[in-house]
Formats: C-alpha cells, structure tokens, sequence
C-alpha cells in the first residue's frame, strides 16, 4: 500500500533521525586523527612556535657573560693585565685613558713591537685599536707576551707574540705566520740581544741604534778596520770605542763594560771587540750603535740592510700552541 502522495514518508523520517544523531556525534568527539596527547610541531626559522606560551629556553650563562670582564679574569689567573681600547689621540695618551698603570712605559714597550711597519707618531689614526698582555715584575720590567694593532693605515690587524726560537738566547716577537716581527741588521754588531729600543732619529739627537743586552755580551766588527780611539767623553758615552773600518765609514760603540781592542789595533770582520755594558749616560744595559762618514750620520739599517728572520717549521707547533693560549686569554 502506497503512502499519501506515493512517497515513502516513513523511511524519509528514518534517515533524518540517523543523520541528526551523526552530526551531534561529530560535534561532541574530535577526529581520531587528533590525539588528545599529541606535540605540536618543532618551530622552524620561518615559523616560531605558535600560542601565547611559548618559551626560548633559558640562555647559557657562559654564552650571556660579558666576554670583557671574563678575559680579564683569565688574563689576571694566568698573571698578566689586559688591556683593550681605541685610539683617540696618541698611544701614551690612550693607555693613561685606559686607566693602565705606568701607562708612559707600557705604552712605550707596545710601540716598540710596530715601529719596523708603522710610524708610530704619524701614521695612527683615531678609532685605531689596541689589545695587550703585560706584566711588570719586581725589578719594574715590563713583560708583554701579546700585541695587537688593529691599523686603519695599513688596512689590517697586526699580531704579534712572544716566543723563544730554537738556539736564540732571548724571546723574539713573531707573527702568526712565524715571521719575526723586529728586522734585524744583516751582519750586525751583536748576535744575541733582548730588543732593540732605539732606531734612528726616534728621539730628539739620537744619532743610531740601540741594543738592549746583560751586560757582557760580546761585540763584533761587522768590517774589517782600525781602531781610531777609546772612551773620548767618558761621562756621557762610557767605556766606548770608534772603528774607522776600510769603507771610510767610522762605526761608534757606546756605553761599553769592556773594551777588548785599543787605539792602532787592526780588526777583522766578525772580530770580537768589546762588551756591552750600562756605561756612561745609560739607564740600562744597551749598546749603542752610530754609523757616519764624512761627518753625516747613516742609518744602520739602510748601511747594512736588514732582514726577518722566520721559525724554522719543528718550532711551529710550540708557537701555535703559545698563540692560542694567549689568544683564549684575550677571548681572540
């Protein structure tokens, strides 16, 4: 029997009901494919982690530490000062703003380690930076195992270190590449000698080379020649002698402990001479060098030419082992 109108109202009725307890169901219970404990995504760079809770985890307190105040800690563990700045005028001048003790003679030892590539007094340039290791030990001598030079003439950073090569007598300071920073007179006076001090014309009247040495160091003739006088103005040069060698140039040594020659002696290249001393008008035990001929004074390096030595390769590991302990200590 068909239904009024020929439609099959109770099966219409049916379906509705079981299509409306569906749509409660689906409204009251997620999809099966969103787990209740499931993790949302791992954050990508482009996408930070979504939601107001998110957190960055908590910082490295190694990582967040100053690096300034933790490189003086290490520097001062390991018994040196460090001290870091820009240049503003001249370099005394920017170790006394850094508040460095003894600031004119640290400052003194530091520019020594540049004076072979830069002029010191004319080619800085404010902004120019500093970094040093030093130490002063109880007789007031000053130790600086690291200098760096950051150099807007040059255009780059200049590093130099402190390091004994094999068979030299005293430390030499040497570039990363092992290249020794300080020239060196080919066929110089003397062999084995702390620093030089002193060029040419670095202070007012002062007429050639300083070499700081203990006292009895030995001194050579770099020429052949004739032993012209001794100890003239004992007062102000000290023991000291004047070669007048076969080239015509008259070589002067001053502030000597020793004289091994006298007036009228003749000498060969290489011959040892004298010996260094704190003589006459000296502050420390040096020998001062001075070239003239024809009255004009010459510049030792230009008469002689000079050269850099570099470390032969079975000391690099050494020296690359003692760059990067005073790097870490200057956190470079």
């Amino acid at each position: 029997m068909q239904p009024p109108g020929g439609k099959p109202w109770l099966l219409y009725g049916l379906l509705g009901a079981s299509l409306a307890m569906n749509l409660v169901m689906a409204l009251r219970w997620p999809d099966a494919s969103e787990a209740p404990c499931a993790q949302p995504e791992a954050a990508t760079a482009d996408a930070p982690p979504a939601g107001p809770t998110a957190e960055a985890p908590d910082p490295d307190p190694a990582a967040s530490a100053p690096a300034e105040p933790a490189t003086e800690d290490a520097a001062a563990d390991a018994g040196y000062a460090l001290v870091q700045g820009t240049v503003e005028s001249n370099l005394a001048r920017t170790f006394q703003d850094l508040l460095v003790d003894d600031a004119d003679a640290i400052a003194a030892v530091f520019t020594r380690q540049f004076v072979w590539d830069l002029d010191m007094r004319r080619d800085l340039q404010r902004g120019d930076a500093i970094t040093a290791l030093y130490s002063i030990d109880e007789q007031g001598e000053i130790h600086m195992p690291l200098a760096w030079f950051d150099s807007h003439k040059l255009g780059r950073h200049l590093k130099a270190y402190r390091f004994l090569a094999p068979g030299d007598a005293e430390p030499s300071f040497y570039f990363p590449d092992g290249t020794e920073v300080p020239q060196r007179l080919k066929d110089g006076p003397i062999d084995d000698y702390v620093q030089i001090t002193a060029l040419l014309d670095e202070r007012r009247g002062h007429e050639g080379w300083d070499f700081k040495a203990p006292v009895g160091t030995p001194v050579h003739s770099p020429r052949a020649g004739r032993v012209e006088r001794a100890n003239w103005n004992h007062a102000a040069n000290g023991n000291c002698l004047e070669i007048i060698q076969d080239d015509g140039v008259h070589a002067l040594y001053l502030h000597l402990s020793k004289n091994l020659v006298k007036p009228g002696d003749r000498v060969a290249a290489g011959d040892t001479i004298a010996e260094v001393g704190n003589t006459g008008r000296s502050t420390s035990a040096h020998l001062h060098y001075q070239l003239e001929k024809r009255g004009e004074v010459l510049d030792p390096g230009q008469h002689h030419g000079t050269l850099r030595r570099r470390l032969p390769a079975e000391a690099m590991p050494a020296f690359e082992a003692e760059m990067a302990r005073l790097d870490a200590l200057v956190g470079g």
